[in-house]
């Protein structure tokens, strides 16, 4: 399963779990609709950065099924 490092793992539009900045030490993902994909280089090690539908901005963690 992708894991959200490969920029070319992500579309707009697909249901990803993001860990926000003010989540990364608690580890809470958020779940949501990639709007756009803000990460410039192929391969992130702690994932893409993306900005959901709902304007949330993080690293995807995992990359849902539809």
């Amino acid at each position: 399963m992708p894991d959200g490092t490969k920029r070319s793992d992500i579309e707009i539009g697909q249901l990803v779990e993001i860990v926000q900045k003010r989540d990364q030490g608690s580890g809470e993902l958020t779940e949501g609709f990639v709007k756009r994909i803000l990460t410039n280089s192929a391969t992130h090690p702690h994932g893409i950065k993306v900005m959901l539908a709902s304007k949330e901005v993080g690293r995807v963690k995992n990359i849902l099924p539809e």
